[in-house]
């Protein structure tokens, strides 16, 4: 499913056109982004959660240049299902 989907889906559901629609899905989208550079966890219950998980610092190679390089500790975003979410799936 892509972000038009959604935006059709938003709209079918809701009533509203299409243009709006696509405005709150990108808004929301926006905003997650934003509460995630900000090192805020968005929570959705019954939905999930939008997290950061730090990666610590690590060895690595490069085989083409046969020397070791350092990774520094950074985070990544992530998404944890909440538990009705999986059970749905299931």
């Amino acid at each position: 499913m892509t972000k038009a989907d959604i935006v059709l889906e938003v709209s079918k559901k809701t009533g509203i056109d299409r243009s709006t629609a696509l405005a709150v899905v990108e808004a929301f989208m926006e905003t997650v982004k934003g509460s995630l550079e900000n090192e805020q966890n968005v929570y959705l219950r019954g939905f999930g959660s939008f997290i950061l998980k730090k990666r610590a610092q690590k060895t690595a190679r490069n085989i083409s240049k046969n020397t070791t390089i350092i990774i520094p500790e950074h985070n990544i975003p992530a998404f944890k299902p909440a538990k009705c979410f999986v059970e749905r799936i299931k």
